[in-house]
């Protein structure tokens, strides 16, 4: 009976997309009937909604906690245990965070275009596991650690420094992190989306509840990590504090596992990138042919090639005029519509393969604005942290707030935030603009912008009097972290209005089967952040320091000027604003008729 079991879960195993395709086929004549039944049982499988959600929200909320715990308190963890300068702690911090959110665009393209969601979700969360264990083995044994530091040798930089195999293990831990999330987060909410059948009321409106249990267990997840993991790590110990996560993500993987047998599974539809470069070859093949019915789309649509769509979750989009020398890729030559209905896809493309690339056209320029605003954001995982190291963050006598726990601040205000936006804001705009969500996708992500350069602003002023009276009291402010407070609220609040309309804009306006990479484009976002912010770094540090003169960014805050940086951004939020105006004032929405915002 035992060992029937075993070969009935080797089959389902093997049937699921967790399987290569060309697996070789079981020798037992029996085997293979029940196998290829279980293969047609997983395509024809119904979608079962929130019976799904147990596994997938689950998985998702014991993975954010755990990959949450182990970074959210990454430059702490650099300054007081591989004794790292504290901007270099803060650069590496930044590309750490920089290159963990531009790698799903990479797991977004093998996604959809080889293994599916579930095998990349699959992947990616093992990988997530052995670097939270290797990172764990790196906090625990003796041998992998750097001697400790007190703070006056760290200032004058006579710290010991790690060797190279410390480093080398940090590197490899860090570098299966940025793997795995590769993988988790282009897929997980996609994935859980896919469970949903758009095709029936019910299956709507639990779709409608699944976006917001999905960002309110992220939410949850984030406020723990921040908490009670950054607290174990600073105040009991950093390999306990290690060691939950770790065992956290273990427990993610195994529900996630759990859920197998209900899940839906849509296959890889092949390589958008292709699907992209098609349309411009095949465009810039026809260039020297003029498009019929140049003014009128109606008109020029009824006599290009296009056919209907791949599937019914697919929105068909019309004909517009805007990028017009795309149309000609679906000029209809002779010749190129095979009698068997076939095409060469290089020579002529549908109607609905050419909107969909302008879709992406029109996306990015929007989708670059967000990388302004989000570097005010990424402070608070950085300079923030070390700002926090220097002030008093006693709650009472007793308790003390880790640095890297300030950032919830930031995640409270959100929290506080959308629920308010959703139930006054929205229904007074509403009144006001007759407009279902109170204001359009692209006026709510400059709302945002207005408040990330407003709390650049604020930042800086909190800086300059935590500066001059850490100078005044001999280095160690007697200033409560609560006054670090005003610019996470703003930060939170332009979160809510940017961040949250960002996820909501790519959701909706890109195409159907690229909701993948809609997901990866916003972690996108996120990276660039990162990357910019760690270049900043770098040029602020290089041209306002030499010839006697502390740079703003000095290695000792106090020394230092990062309230003028922290101007610095503000002024390129301010420019960054201007610019969004800009594209959004030419921006169509997709399926729409022109809006002008």
């Amino acid at each position: 009976m035992m060992m029937k079991s075993w070969l009935r879960v080797f089959m389902y195993m093997k049937c699921t997309p967790f399987t290569s395709p060309s697996s070789e086929p079981m020798e037992v004549e029996g085997a293979n009937r029940e196998v290829e039944g279980a293969k047609r049982e997983v395509v024809a499988r119904k979608p079962r909604g929130w019976q799904c959600m147990p596994y997938v929200i689950g998985n998702e909320a014991f993975e954010k906690v755990a990959s949450i715990g182990l970074t959210a308190n990454l430059t702490v963890y650099l300054v007081n245990h591989f004794n790292m300068e504290q901007v270099e702690a803060a650069n590496l911090t930044n590309i750490f965070y920089g290159t963990t959110n531009f790698t799903p665009l990479i797991g977004a393209f093998i996604s959809d275009a080889y293994w599916g969601r579930f095998r990349t979700l699959a992947y990616g969360s093992f990988a997530s596991l052995l670097g939270m264990l290797a990172l764990t083995l790196s906090a625990s044994i003796p041998q992998l650690q750097t001697p400790s530091c007190s703070q006056l040798a760290h200032q004058v930089g006579q710290c010991m420094k790690p060797s190279k195999a410390k480093l080398s293990i940090l590197f490899i831990s860090l570098s299966f992190l940025v793997l795995g999330a590769g993988g988790i987060r282009p897929c997980s909410l996609p994935f859980g989306v896919d469970q949903f059948d758009y095709t029936s009321e019910e299956g709507l409106r639990g779709l409608n509840s699944y976006f917001n249990w999905y960002y309110g267990t992220t939410t949850a997840a984030f406020m723990i990590s921040l908490t009670v993991v950054v607290y174990i790590q600073n105040s009991i110990s950093w390999s306990i504090g290690f060691a939950i996560p770790t065992a956290l993500m273990l427990l993610s993987v195994t529900l996630f596992f759990l859920g197998t047998r209900l899940y839906v599974y849509v296959p890889p539809e092949g390589s958008i990138f292709s699907g992209i470069a098609q349309v411009f070859v095949a465009s810039f093949k026809k260039r020297k042919l003029e498009l019929p019915f140049p003014d009128d789309a109606q008109q020029q649509e009824s006599v290009l090639y296009n056919p209907p769509t791949r599937s019914a979750r697919i929105l068909k989009l019309p004909l517009s005029l805007q990028f017009r020398f795309l149309n000609k890729a679906a000029i209809k030559c002779d010749g190129e519509i095979k009698p068997d209905g076939t095409i060469n896809s290089w020579r002529l493309c549908s109607v609905q393969q050419i909107e969909e690339v302008k879709c992406l056209m029109r996306i990015v320029p929007i989708w670059f604005s967000g990388i302004i605003c989000f570097v005010a954001m990424a402070q608070q995982w950085t300079f923030l942290v070390l700002q926090a190291m220097k002030m008093d963050r006693h709650l009472g006598s007793h308790f003390q707030i880790p640095p890297g726990s300030v950032g919830t601040i930031n995640l409270l205000a959100l929290a506080l935030f959308l629920p308010i936006y959703d139930k006054v804001f929205v229904p007074m705009a509403r009144r006001i603009t007759r407009i279902e969500t109170g204001i359009t996708l692209l006026q709510r992500q400059g709302v945002g912008l207005v408040f990330s350069s407003l709390s650049m602003v604020v930042a800086a002023l909190v800086e300059r009097k935590r500066r001059d009276s850490a100078l005044s009291h001999g280095g160690a402010t007697p200033m409560s972290f609560l006054w670090l407070a005003p610019q996470l609220i703003l930060t939170g609040i332009a979160e809510g209005f940017n961040a949250v309309g960002q996820v909501e804009f790519y959701n909706r306006q890109f195409p159907e089967h690229m909701q993948t990479l809609a997901g990866s484009l916003f972690f996108c976002s996120l990276a660039g952040a990162n990357y910019l912010s760690s270049f900043l770094v770098s040029i602020v540090k290089k041209t306002t320091g030499g010839g006697g003169r502390a740079s703003w960014l000095d290695n000792n805050i106090n020394i230092g000027r990062v309230d003028y940086y922290y101007y610095v951004i503000a002024i390129m939020g301010v420019v960054n604003l201007l610019y969004f105006l800009v594209c959004a004032h030419y921006y169509r929405y997709k399926g729409l008729p022109l809006v002008k915002e």
